[in-house]
């Protein structure tokens, strides 16, 4: 199928230089911020890049629960596809596409795991229902049907009741500490403005990319 045809300008903005904040997480805080006024659906939404064994890239959404100065932290069953190629090899990439403002945001950096007690803290806040779902999923492991995951789900909710839920061992979360983080914002005639963050000393070197 030819879907060439299928094409449009962007027009909503620019970025400049001048305009960018010297941290880039305190940038990528304005940018939310302005994400999450606007209509999107899921400003929280990322694509996550890992690299298995054999070498091949694998991608899925997850959302991003919460960033600081020290990364961007996100949470997962620790069996998982996603966990286990991390295990292996910690270079990840991040990537938000906000089309509706015609930004992506990408960052590059390593993930490990966090505390117990952070995972903990989360986990908690969580509705009750998504902390039974955390016990569970099997993430990525073959399911051999719906009615088996949801015949699970009410035994779980069953077993634990009105009580408290407890942390799952093998559930918690990831934080990516950046090593790289580009803005980009679409401009008309595929000119696009490319502003690329990496480490200098203690700050951060900017720099303009083609697009």
């Amino acid at each position: 199928m030819d879907i060439s045809h299928f094409r449009r300008d962007y027009l909503k903005g620019g970025l400049q230089r001048t305009g960018l904040d010297p941290d880039p997480v305190l940038q990528f805080s304005a940018w939310f911020e302005q994400a999450r006024k606007t209509a999107i659906a899921d400003p929280t939404a990322m694509i996550l890049a890992t690299v298995g064994s054999d070498g091949q890239p694998s991608q899925r959404t997850v959302l991003l629960k919460y960033f600081d100065t020290n990364g961007f932290v996100f949470f997962t069953n620790y069996g998982s596809r996603k966990a286990t190629e991390i295990a292996g090899n910690s270079r990840v990439s991040l990537l938000f596409v906000w089309l509706e403002l015609e930004r992506q945001i990408s960052i590059s950096g390593t993930a490990s795991r966090i505390s117990t007690v952070e995972s903990a803290r989360y986990f908690m806040s969580r509705p009750k229902d998504s902390q039974v779902a955390a016990w569970v999923s099997s993430q990525s492991h073959p399911l051999s049907s719906r009615q088996m995951l949801l015949q699970k789900f009410q035994e779980m909710k069953t077993k634990f009741g009105e009580g408290k839920i407890p942390l799952p061992s093998f559930w918690g979360g990831f934080r990516v500490v950046p090593c790289a983080i580009e803005f980009w914002q679409g401009r008309e005639n595929r000119l696009h403005d490319r502003f690329l963050y990496t480490p200098d000393g203690d700050g951060w070197k900017i720099e303009r990319l083609a697009p």
